[in-house]
Protein backbone atom coordinates (compact mmCIF):
# COMPACT_ATOMS: atom_id res chain seq x y z
CA UNK A 1 0.00 0.00 0.00
CA UNK A 2 2.98 2.27 0.42
CA UNK A 3 3.28 4.64 -2.52
CA UNK A 4 6.21 6.82 -3.38
CA UNK A 5 5.68 10.56 -3.50
CA UNK A 6 6.39 10.64 -7.25
CA UNK A 7 3.54 8.18 -7.82
CA UNK A 8 1.22 10.26 -5.68
CA UNK A 9 2.14 13.49 -7.46
CA UNK A 10 1.18 11.95 -10.80
CA UNK A 11 -2.39 11.27 -9.63
CA UNK A 12 -5.28 13.67 -10.20
CA UNK A 13 -7.10 15.33 -7.31
CA UNK A 14 -10.04 12.93 -7.56
CA UNK A 15 -7.71 9.95 -7.64
CA UNK A 16 -5.88 11.27 -4.58
CA UNK A 17 -9.16 11.64 -2.69
CA UNK A 18 -10.13 8.08 -3.59
CA UNK A 19 -6.68 6.84 -2.54
CA UNK A 20 -7.02 8.74 0.74
CA UNK A 21 -10.31 6.98 1.51
CA UNK A 22 -8.77 3.62 0.64
CA UNK A 23 -5.71 4.14 2.83
CA UNK A 24 -7.81 5.40 5.75
CA UNK A 25 -9.96 2.26 5.50
CA UNK A 26 -6.85 0.05 5.49
CA UNK A 27 -5.53 1.89 8.54
CA UNK A 28 -8.75 1.37 10.48
CA UNK A 29 -8.74 -2.33 9.58
CA UNK A 30 -5.15 -2.71 10.75
CA UNK A 31 -5.86 -0.88 14.01
CA UNK A 32 -8.87 -3.11 14.68
CA UNK A 33 -6.83 -6.21 13.92
CA UNK A 34 -4.11 -5.13 16.37
CA UNK A 35 -6.70 -4.26 19.04
CA UNK A 36 -8.52 -7.58 18.70
CA UNK A 37 -5.46 -9.81 18.68
CA UNK A 38 -3.29 -7.76 20.98
CA UNK A 39 -0.34 -8.40 18.70
CA UNK A 40 1.62 -5.32 17.73
CA UNK A 41 3.64 -6.95 14.95
CA UNK A 42 2.02 -4.70 12.34
CA UNK A 43 3.36 -1.41 13.71
CA UNK A 44 5.47 -0.86 10.61
CA UNK A 45 2.44 -1.18 8.34
CA UNK A 46 0.46 1.23 10.50
CA UNK A 47 3.32 3.73 10.35
CA UNK A 48 3.51 3.42 6.55
CA UNK A 49 -0.24 3.92 6.20
CA UNK A 50 -0.16 7.00 8.42
CA UNK A 51 2.75 8.40 6.42
CA UNK A 52 0.89 7.83 3.13
CA UNK A 53 -2.17 9.62 4.53
CA UNK A 54 0.00 12.58 5.54
CA UNK A 55 1.62 12.71 2.11
CA UNK A 56 -1.74 12.68 0.32
CA UNK A 57 -3.14 15.40 2.58
CA UNK A 58 -0.03 17.52 2.02
CA UNK A 59 -0.32 17.19 -1.75
CA UNK A 60 -4.01 18.10 -1.69
CA UNK A 61 -3.33 21.15 0.47
CA UNK A 62 -0.47 22.23 -1.81
CA UNK A 63 -2.88 22.07 -4.74
CA UNK A 64 -5.46 24.09 -2.81
CA UNK A 65 -8.08 21.36 -2.71
CA UNK A 66 -10.67 21.62 0.07
CA UNK A 67 -11.64 18.38 1.76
Amino acid sequence: MLMKIKELRSLSNDALKAKLDEVRLDLSIEKRRIASTGVASKKVKVRELRRTIAQILTLLRERGVKL
